[in-house]
C-alpha cells in the first residue's frame, strides 16, 4: 500500500512540475525542480528530487550538470548510464537547435552571437578540437555548415592547412570561420595557432576564399583573431 501511496505522490509532484512548465515555461522555477523535471523524461515512477539537489551540490548549477562527463554523472547515487546518455543528448540537441537557428543568417553581425555558438559546443568539452563553419557568398551560414575537422589531444590540435581549404572547396563556401577550444589553457592564442591562422589565411586567398574570423574558446573566455586586430 504504501508503495502504491507514494508512486501517487510522484506522480502528483511530476504533473505539477509539467504543468507549471506548460503555464510559464521556468520562470517561477526553482533551480532544483527544473533538473527534477529534466530527470522525470529518464527516470521513471521515483522521487528524483534528491537525486536533483545532490547533482547541483556535486556539479555546481545546471551548466555543470549538462557539462560533466557519463563517468562523472553515474556517480551519482540514481543516476544510471541511460540517464547520463540522456542528459548529454539533451545538450548535444540543444547545440543542434543553436547551429540550426543560425543557420541562414549572417554570422558577423555580432562577436557575441559567434562565441556563444561555440562556447556551447566547444567549453566543455576536455579534448582540443578544431571546427569549421562554412559561409556562402551573402557571410550567411550554409545549411549544416558547422564541421568538426581535426580533434586532438588535451593540448593541442594539429591543423594542416590543405584540409581546411580542401574542406571549404568541397562545401562551395565562399568564406569560413574556424573555431578551436583550449581545455586547459587560456583563451589567448599560442604561436603556433597565430603563425599557422596566417598560413590557413593565405592557402585560402588563392581560392578567393574569406578567413573571416578564428575563435578560440577556453571555459568561460572568448577570443577572436578579427577582434584583436590578428586578421
Amino acid at each position: 500500500m504504501s508503495s502504491f501511496f507514494d508512486k501517487s505522490i510522484n506522480y502528483g509532484h511530476r504533473n505539477r512540475l509539467r504543468k507549471k512548465f506548460m503555464r510559464s515555461e521556468f520562470d517561477c522555477f526553482n533551480e532544483h525542480e527544473i533538473v527534477e523535471l529534466l530527470l522525470t523524461l529518464s527516470i521513471p515512477r521515483k522521487d528524483v528530487k534528491t537525486i536533483a539537489k545532490t547533482l547541483l551540490k556535486t556539479f555546481g548549477s545546471i551548466k555543470g550538470i549538462f557539462d560533466a562527463s557519463i563517468s562523472d554523472l553515474v556517480q551519482i547515487k540514481g543516476i544510471g548510464e541511460s540517464t547520463a546518455v540522456a542528459l548529454k543528448i539533451i545538450r548535444a540537441i540543444n547545440s543542434l537547435y543553436l547551429q540550426e537557428q543560425f543557420e541562414g543568417q549572417p554570422l558577423l553581425n555580432s562577436v557575441d552571437k559567434v562565441f556563444m555558438l561555440w562556447k556551447n559546443r566547444l567549453s566543455s568539452l576536455a579534448i582540443e578540437v578544431l571546427e569549421i563553419a562554412y559561409l556562402d557568398s551573402a557571410l550567411r551560414l550554409m545549411k549544416n555548415g558547422i564541421e568538426r575537422l581535426e580533434t586532438g589531444t588535451i593540448a593541442a590540435t594539429a591543423v594542416c592547412p590543405r584540409k581546411v581549404a580542401e574542406a571549404a572547396l568541397n562545401r562551395k563556401a565562399r568564406a569560413i570561420i574556424l573555431a578551436h577550444n583550449h581545455p586547459k589553457g587560456a583563451a589567448e592564442p599560442s604561436d603556433y595557432d597565430e603563425r599557422n591562422t596566417r598560413t590557413i589565411k593565405i592557402a585560402l586567398q588563392y581560392l578567393d576564399i574569406k578567413l573571416i574570423d578564428h575563435i578560440i574558446i577556453a571555459s568561460d573566455r572568448a577570443f577572436s583573431f578579427k577582434e584583436n586586430g590578428l586578421l
